[in-house]
């Protein structure tokens, strides 16, 4: 064991992406009991900061996804109240989680981006306009501020386009909508300053969409990717390299498309990725050899040494 204090698994939440951080902390809450740790699983809401102190709540560890949970706010309570918390720190979180922010970054450190134009409520086109954004069909709408592939809809043409903002838009006041690149979908883990390695994931629907992430035998799962192996490395350099220029600490999941002339174009960095029996970084980790409490062991180390 490597520390004696009391761990609080943060789950649950308020975003869209509840029932999957359920499920994500309660396998990381039985991983660390089966490892001997004082644990105690803490569905987080109003009242967490009293449920933190009310259980002597030592370090937190995070499994929290989308919302106050993935975008710096937690992570700042948890700094006020001092105590130890696994993932990244609030202003790497917060940025994380802003598609528009962290795209801007991607772009300043020579990290390739799908072409992309931020649309927000305001804006939105009249019955007598048309949404112009500077590429062609397909496209890709999305919030800017949500993970799991909620709100996301591929456009191929004018007469879909109005559903897929009203869906986007129901996630927040601003969306972003990027050129579609058709492409192997690549993702890579990373913890600490470590590479694990990556999965390519093979949809049996359109696009890794919230159901074929989360229903089981919808998605194929190939480890290693089946890319050239030049690729390979490139994109787990980038992925560390994206993971770096957000200032991310802990494990973080980096997304890409890898088009078919093997151009990678990375989608965003997750910094609580999914815990889940079908989530892609105990895959990752399992193909480094590291089996799941190993993992979870690992990513309490990480913030330890904070």
């Amino acid at each position: 064991m490597i520390t004696g204090k009391r761990i609080g698994v943060l789950a649950g939440g308020t975003s869209a992406e509840r029932e999957v951080s359920l499920k994500s902390g309660g396998a990381i809450h039985k991983a660390l009991l089966g490892l001997g740790y004082d644990a105690v699983f803490i569905d987080a809401s109003e009242n967490l900061c009293e449920d933190l102190k009310k259980e002597k709540v030592g370090i937190a560890f995070i499994a929290l996804h989308g919302g106050h949970g993935e975008n710096g706010a937690i992570q700042g309570l948890l700094e006020v109240m001092g105590i130890l918390y696994t993932g990244s720190g609030v202003m790497a979180s917060a940025i994380a989680m802003d598609k528009e922010a962290s795209k801007k970054i991607f772009l300043h450190h020579g990290i390739p981006v799908a072409p992309f134009i931020i649309v927000r409520r305001s804006e939105l086109p009249t019955p007598d306009s048309k949404l112009k954004t500077g590429f062609e069909m397909p496209w890709v709408v999305k919030p800017v501020a949500e993970g799991s592939s909620i709100g996301v809809s591929i456009v191929k043409k004018e007469t879909e386009l109005d559903n897929a903002l009203k869906d986007a838009f129901k996630y927040g006041e601003k969306i972003i909508v990027e050129k579609y690149i058709k492409g192997k979908e690549i993702q890579i883990g990373i913890l600490g300053q470590q590479a694990l390695g990556g999965v390519e994931v093979r949809p049996s629907k359109e696009f890794y969409s919230y159901e074929a992430k989360y229903t089981a035998g919808l998605t194929q799962y190939i480890l290693p990717p089946e890319i050239d192996g030049a690729a390979y490395e490139m994109l787990k350099d980038t992925a560390l390299k994206a993971h770096n220029a957000l200032g991310c600490k802990g494990a973080t999941r980096v997304d890409f498309i890898l088009s078919g002339s093997d151009e990678p174009y990375i989608l965003e960095a997750n910094t609580i990725p999914g815990m889940t029996e079908t989530s892609l970084l105990p895959k990752i980790a399992g193909l480094a050899g590291m089996d799941f409490p190993r993992l979870i062991e690992e990513i309490l180390r990480q913030a330890l040494k904070a």
